[in-house]
């Protein structure tokens, strides 16, 4: 019985980061939108394998990539959509204020595997940090685009 709780839990854990690979990304995409910055959103943008799985497994999932920052969009909604993926752990603020009880508390290995999976979906990436961090830099760039052009 274990070794079938520990086989669906592991399921569970795939689909779960699945899912939360595609909210991740749609809460970039969702701020890019109300600041009215065009975006792409590929799927497996790195894919130079055969397979999706293959892809799944060596390289990014998802990606989205502003098309075209307009120069009044300011740095601080390129932040904000940086991290917006952050707003996925917000079911959880009621865990920290005691409200509900802590889902990683539970026996279930299963509801386990969902809480950790999604709460890993709610971490920004290394290259939504590089945007929070270096927004302005981006921007000053795309000033002196527009001053070329």
């Amino acid at each position: 019985m274990q070794a079938f709780v520990l086989f669906g839990a592991a399921c569970v854990l795939v689909v779960t980061v699945a899912v939360g690979i595609v909210a991740h990304e749609l809460t970039h995409a969702v701020v890019l939108h109300l600041f009215g910055v065009p975006y792409e959103v590929s799927w497996f943008p790195e894919s130079n394998t055969a397979s999706h799985f293959g892809a799944g497994v060596f390289t990014a999932w998802a990606a989205v990539t502003p098309q075209r920052i307009p120069p009044e969009t300011p740095a601080w909604a390129l932040r904000l959509s940086a991290i917006a993926p952050l707003a996925l752990a917000l079911p959880f603020a009621p865990v920290i204020w005691g409200v509900v009880p802590d889902p990683l508390e539970s026996t279930s290995v299963i509801l386990s595997a969902v809480t950790v999976a999604w709460l890993a979906c709610a971490l920004p990436s290394p290259q939504d940090f590089s945007v929070f961090w270096y927004a302005d830099r981006a921007l000053d760039e795309v000033d002196d685009a527009s001053r070329k052009a």
